[in-house]
């Protein structure tokens, strides 16, 4: 670990000749550059600094800093180049200790007040004090290389089923919100365990954040996953369902399931990160929220009821933390009931409105009944996405009732030769229909003065091949 420093008078001083000496260096600093930090005699000087570069653009001279303030500084001419890496951290972490250190010494009243909200906000805006590391894309330096960064990261992490991350050019993308959206009980927590078991799988260390099923719960659904024992006999198993775990756990990543209340911001996931990353000594790498619409904003006076402010408000912080973080996230969201008996979701369909979607980069909606959880069958429909052209798109999945176990059905042959078999069975009936006026309605059409409502139509369809069709999908619906 490294040695902290203290940040005493002399420090400080050098802090100033440094800036003064390198206008580079001052331009990333001056968001950051409080005069308030610095020592009661070294206060004035930073004062002038900053009201001179403000009013002129430039950096006074030291003569002048001198004159003013009676304070004498050190030519920093011959400090080497390469030190101003150095002086660029350490000022961004002395700014962020006086930044907290102030925030905690003007919270005491509003503790005794009770106003937490408020405290909270000071300490997070003190935490995130910090230089901007990321200076933008140089749009004409390197367009080849550009292009082939975007093309090599798009879908960097693959979501466990080929079929969606056909659609998604590979899978998903750090720094995204990703979200699942479905009716009540359509099973938006069994996809984000899913989608945790994927992950893990491929050696990605994972958070599964629940605010509504116990941890104990959770665990033991991804009990049966992992094991492949159906849940009912997962305690008849205990035994040979610690063997398997045990066992994916030799090569798999770490896998953590942590329970926060209803009403938890998304200060408290970042905090938990946190407290993961040190505990365990490795990265996180991706985050599962379950599910959104449970959790409340950081620190906005917004009213539980007022589902479109809370939610946009929500959301935002969730992709920050994912950006800042460079975390893969997926949460879920509830579909209202207008989408129960819909075969088609729009946005509209989506609880609260359009501010979650607004925000997230890939909205996915699931889609099933109960005839199609009998089968053991699931269809996600893509709503949103930014990375692909895969809008109104579908794609079909299988469900293992018994081991609670989602699967690609794109990867099943026997489901591939019946889809294309109905796919080519619907063309030809498309192709060979014939929808033209009957004879009569020509007649009664031209023959009248006055023009009525239109001709009927009548249809000539191939009754085979709707015959077939038929028989072919109640074959299926008996296996």
């Amino acid at each position: 670990m490294a040695q902290q420093i203290d940040y005493n008078k002399d420090i400080q001083t050098l802090f100033i000749e440094m800036m003064l000496n390198d206008a580079e260096s001052y331009s990333r600093i001056q968001n950051i550059f409080n005069p308030k930090y610095f020592n009661r005699d070294l206060q004035p000087v930073a004062q002038f600094v900053k009201e001179y570069s403000d009013d002129y653009k430039q950096l006074p001279e030291l003569e002048m800093v001198k004159a003013k303030t009676g304070v004498e500084l050190k030519s920093a001419q011959d400090i080497d180049p390469a030190h101003y890496n150095w002086f660029l951290d350490e000022f961004e972490n002395f700014c962020r200790h006086k930044a907290l250190e102030q925030a905690i010494l003007t919270s005491a009243d509003m503790l005794e007040k009770g106003e937490y909200g408020a405290v909270e906000s000071k300490i997070k805006e003190a935490v995130q004090v910090g230089l901007t590391k990321d200076l933008g894309t140089d749009y004409f330096e390197d367009p080849k290389g550009r292009l082939t960064a975007l093309k090599d990261n798009n879908g960097t992490v693959s979501t466990g089923w080929a079929g969606l991350d056909k659609k998604l050019f590979g899978g998903f993308n750090r720094g995204e919100l990703n979200l699942f959206a479905g009716g009540s009980g359509a099973g938006k927590s069994l996809f984000l365990q899913n989608m945790a078991v994927n992950w893990v799988e491929q050696g990605l260390n994972v958070i599964y954040i629940s605010l509504e099923l116990s941890e104990a719960l959770c665990a033991m659904r991804i009990d049966s996953m992992v094991a492949q024992t159906p849940a009912r006999e997962i305690f008849k198993q205990i035994d040979n369902v610690e063997l398997k775990v045990k066992a994916k756990a030799k090569t798999a990543g770490k896998l953590v399931i942590k329970y926060l209340p209803s009403g938890a911001t998304a200060l408290s996931i970042r905090t938990y990160i946190k407290e993961f990353e040190i505990k365990h000594g490795v990265k996180c790498d991706a985050i599962l929220v379950d599910y959104l619409d449970l959790m409340m904003p950081l620190n906005k006076r917004v009213s539980p009821s007022d589902l479109f402010v809370k939610d946009k408000y929500v959301s935002e912080e969730l992709r920050n933390l994912a950006v800042d973080l460079e975390l893969l996230l997926c949460t879920a969201s509830q579909l209202n009931r207008d989408a129960v008996e819909e075969i088609e979701f729009d946005h509209s369909h989506i609880a609260g409105g359009l501010s979650k979607i607004q925000t997230s980069d890939n909205v996915i909606g699931i889609f099933t009944s109960r005839a199609m959880r009998e089968r053991g069958r699931y269809q996600i429909q893509f709503m949103k996405t930014r990375s692909s052209s895969g809008v109104g798109q579908k794609v079909d999945l299988e469900f293992d009732i018994d081991c609670l176990r989602i699967s690609d059905l794109s990867e099943d042959e026997e489901y591939q030769a019946f889809s294309k078999q109905r796919s080519t069975i619907y063309g030809n009936m498309k192709r060979q229909s014939m929808v033209t006026p009957s004879a009569t309605d020509q007649s009664e059409a031209t023959s009248g003065p006055v023009a009525g409502p239109g001709p009927k139509v009548s249809a000539k369809v191939q009754a085979k091949g709707l015959r077939d069709l038929l028989s072919n999908m109640n074959e299926d619906d008996d296996d």
